[in-house]
């Protein structure tokens, strides 16, 4: 019953034609600013998301029965490629993708209570300067990255440093002088946080250590069967000559993740499990990453889409942007901003929006980001792959959620299905799994609840990326008589947004931003309207108004 009254409801919501309501200023994008402070950020699972080539799906004979939802599903590289040339995310004003690491995983499963796991979600690494096969080839990424870049689209890798993957009967541990196998991290102050093993059987790279060692031998073998350890070997030689740094375990890793910038082009990097490894090492990170950046700008100058610095967003687990640029231990606290991260994950929004007043939403961000953290992102979501209290975990929101999400100030992150109401609530499935089902590819094509949904999250989303004032601007209260209207400045962009408006006729003031006489589009409904004395006066059957310049 709720669904069928939901529907009723998109159903008067957007009884418009549907070819005047697909109108959107695509275009706009390529010639609008970018900043990452007010980018739209798509997360997908790479195999979640689009199964691009069915040939790659079987490698390493991952062919054991594993838990619901806990093997490789097919999703790949050239998937995402297949949604970039359709035109997917530039529908959806998406500026960005990140995708979960796509480095060679483990070879076998581990079972830690949840049935079977294969590393289909990236996390767990056997080779970080190989690409998984069932993700795909170098030359599937080099096609992935050129095409996003053809159409204004950054891509973000996923970067782990902070562990291997799990020991199996395919996979040995790697040597006591780079990982540690316990104690098992207790998570109640700073030490048994950083120097320990996340969960167990999880081996912990030494990322403290300063000692040099000796490449695993497990990883020398396998370069050897695949002919190029003379090639890996002689790039490292060069690596620690020119950097000066110890051989030690954090060091090979920087520069094997630092390839995946100068080989293939990529704009930033998420960074996993931040908050498990010493500050430092993210300072290291950084300083490197800007290096190989610089280096693939001089030799592809032709190739780069704006003047933004390598981007790094990370991932300090319950980080929350009242903390500011502090995240606190209990026995210590740790700025992760400061010569090391433009942004970090923002946990908090979607507790906000249960316990605060939309106003107050906007203005507690704003307030933050231009003062506080002014200089810094964040990176809001709703939805997750390991946050297993999601916004709407029912789906029952799904309209509210894309509103609140492009609209609070900071950079959005769309959790690929957020558009399109992916069942979270997978029967059978263990832990974060349900939040890891397939794309539901099958609804965006040919559900009438699923399109009306995604028609919402377009509009808002195109609206966004072409203002960064929407996300990085200043956000100022203009009205809350019949609504919440506001607007966002950001130098000489300028907007002003309604929502929870009387559906029908409605008067919005704008004479703080608009001039009389001047011509407005209202992007929702796709209205030009003039400004008389200070007002624009429309009618549309929306609750919702996107005002900009005509």
């Amino acid at each position: 019953m709720k669904n069928i009254l939901v529907v009723f409801l998109l159903a008067a919501v957007f009884s418009c034609k549907e070819k005047v309501s697909e109108k959107t200023n695509e275009n706009k994008i390529a010639q609008k600013e970018f900043v990452w402070e007010g980018a739209n950020i798509y997360f997908l699972l790479t195999d979640r998301f689009n199964n691009g080539d069915t040939s790659n799906d079987v490698n390493f004979e991952r062919t054991k029965e594993t838990g619901k939802l806990r093997g490789f599903e097919g999703g790949d590289i050239k998937g995402i490629t297949q949604k970039i040339k359709e035109g997917y995310f530039t529908k959806l004003g998406i500026n960005a993708i990140w995708m979960t690491p796509i480095v060679e995983q483990i070879h076998g499963g581990t079972d830690e209570g949840t049935g079977l796991s294969y590393g289909f979600h990236g996390y767990w690494t056997k080779d970080w300067t190989k690409i998984d096969p069932n993700f795909g080839t170098k030359e599937d990424l080099k096609e992935l990255v050129a095409l996003a870049h053809k159409n204004g689209i950054r891509v973000l890798l996923d970067a782990v440093i902070n562990h291997t993957g799990p020991v199996t009967e395919k996979d040995s541990v790697w040597p006591s002088d780079w990982v540690r196998t316990d104690p098992q991290c207790k998570y109640n102050n700073y030490e048994n946080t950083i120097s320990c093993t996340l969960v167990k059987n999880l081996p912990d790279i030494k990322t403290e250590s300063n000692e040099a060692v000796d490449l695993p031998p497990q990883l020398v073998a396998k370069w050897k069967s695949e002919g190029r350890y003379e090639q890996e070997v002689k790039e490292l030689d060069a690596f620690f000559a020119r950097t000066g740094h110890p051989r030690a375990p954090r060091f090979y890793i920087m520069k094997w993740l630092t390839d995946y910038i100068t080989e293939f082009g990529i704009d930033g990097y998420r960074v996993d499990t931040v908050k498990h490894t010493e500050e430092f090492v993210w300072q290291e990170f950084k300083q490197e990453c800007d290096v190989a950046f610089a280096e693939y700008k001089k030799k592809n100058a032709d190739k780069v889409l704006d003047n933004n610095d390598f981007y790094l967003v990370g991932e300090v687990y319950n980080y929350a942007i009242s903390h500011g640029k502090a995240f606190n231990f209990g026995d210590k606290k740790v700025n992760y901003f400061d010569k090391a991260f433009n942004s970090l994950i923002n946990f908090e929004l979607k507790w906000n929006l249960k316990q605060m007043a939309e106003k107050d939403v906007f203005y507690k961000y704003d307030s933050i980001l231009n003062n506080g953290l002014k200089g810094y992102g964040i990176l809001n979501y709703m939805t997750s792959h390991d946050d297993g209290q999601p916004f709407d975990k029912e789906r029952e929101m799904p309209l509210k959620t894309a509103t609140m999400l492009f609209l609070t100030p900071g950079t959005a992150q769309v959790y690929y299905g957020d558009e399109s109401a992916r069942d979270l609530t997978i029967e059978g499935t263990v832990g974060d799994a349900t939040l890891r089902s397939n794309m539901n590819w099958v609804d965006v094509q040919e559900d009438y609840y699923t399109r009306r949904v995604l028609l919402h999250w377009r509009k808002l989303g195109q609206f966004r990326a072409n203002h960064m004032a929407v996300g990085a601007g200043i956000h100022a209260l203009i009205s809350e008589e019949t609504g919440l209207v506001f607007s966002r400045v950001r130098k000489n962009d300028k907007v002003i947004i309604g929502i929870n408006l009387p559906k029908g006729n409605k008067e919005i003031n704008v004479s703080t931003i608009f001039k009389n006489g001047e011509k407005l589009l209202d992007s929702y409904s796709n209205q030009t309207i003039e400004v008389k004395n200070g007002i624009v006066s429309l009618n549309s059957e929306f609750d919702i108004v996107l005002l900009e310049s005509n």
